[in-house]
């Protein structure tokens, strides 16, 4: 049968059940067990003869998201929590991979910006940065310790006080999705610009590596996490834009439970981010080894729970449906 032709025959099948799924319809267990084992059916179909095609990635994620109503209607509330950071999340969020990818580059585009404008302009980073802090900076760097700002406050105070900012921002960039992407794009494009000329400034001065050593020990997760809150704000901007089979509203309430999953999802990540630069950025003396061991374990826990694990989650679960 011919791609078109099965698309075709189960179109409305598909979309029937995706409604009911999505949109928390109600539906009785023995009939959401008949339609998911109509959609694997389906899914088994589609990746026997039309691989790598967009019907079978529309076909996974429906499924991805039965399993999910499946396995939460299960008493388990007593590990929901697990549940939905083990399994639920990375299931889900595999499908958003593209629109992750995005943010990073429209952040990275800015980052360079950053990295271009204060290296042949170094005032330009007051624009930026403040001259408060740029003139603290300074007199810090005249003092021996660059990285001084970060070891000022107490270790509750600034931990408490970094996490609740990190969280607002996050929210900032989720929330600013709602204008059609185009505030969640001002919000990534605005951080990465400050992210550039923040490292600038100190590579003009020939102390690069001794803030990045400082810096990235929070910073790698703070970051990383920031990107991922942009990529929920796109995934809501985009439910706008880009309907597809539903109706705009529809598709907006979709597209605002996605990114808010999303969004819930970095609140751990914040919370240790916040805990590193509260507990541990002060030490800035510590051991370069322990450093960077610090630095590139943050990054592998990133890279692995929102990209490899996900991937990997969805194979295991792919082959289990066979």
């Amino acid at each position: 049968m011919r791609e078109a032709a099965f698309v075709k025959q189960n179109k409305e099948k598909w979309i029937a059940f995706e409604k009911a799924i999505t949109l928390n319809s109600k539906i009785s267990p023995d009939d959401l067990a008949d339609y998911y084992i109509q959609l694997t059916n389906d899914l088994a179909y589609a990746q026997t003869y039309y691989p790598e095609s967009k019907t079978l990635l529309y076909l996974n994620a429906i499924a991805s998201q039965a399993h999910q109503k499946i396995y939460i209607n299960k008493k388990e509330s007593k590990n929901r929590l697990v549940s939905f950071w083990k399994y639920e999340f990375p299931l889900f969020f595999k499908q958003y991979h593209s629109t992750l990818f995005y943010a990073f580059l429209i952040f990275a585009l800015a980052t360079c910006i950053g990295i271009i404008s204060t290296y042949f302009d170094d005032s330009f980073v007051r624009l930026i940065l403040g001259d408060s802090y740029v003139n603290e900076t300074l007199n810090n760097i005249e003092e021996g310790d660059p990285t001084a700002i970060y070891k000022s406050g107490s270790e509750i105070g600034t931990f408490l006080g970094i996490t609740i900012n990190n969280i607002r921002v996050a929210i900032i960039a989720y929330a600013f999705g709602a204008i059609i992407s185009v505030g969640t794009a001002w919000v990534l494009f605005n951080n990465g610009v400050m992210l550039g000329a923040f490292f600038t400034f100190f590579f003009n001065r020939d102390l690069l590596f001794t803030a990045s050593k400082s810096v990235w020990l929070h910073g790698t997760i703070e970051i990383s996490v920031i990107v991922i809150a942009g990529c929920a704000g796109f995934v809501m901007g985009n439910s706008l834009l880009f309907p597809k089979t539903y109706s705009r509203k529809v598709s907006f309430i979709k597209g605002a439970k996605d990114g808010l999953k999303i969004m819930v999802s970095t609140i751990p990540f914040f919370i240790i981010a916040g805990f590193i630069e509260g507990f541990i950025t002060r030490y800035s003396n510590m051991p370069v080894w322990l450093s960077m061991t610090i630095i590139f374990s943050s990054l592998a826990l990133i890279v692995y729970y929102y990209i490899i694990y996900p991937i990997a989650l969805n194979k295991t679960y792919a082959s289990t449906t066979n």
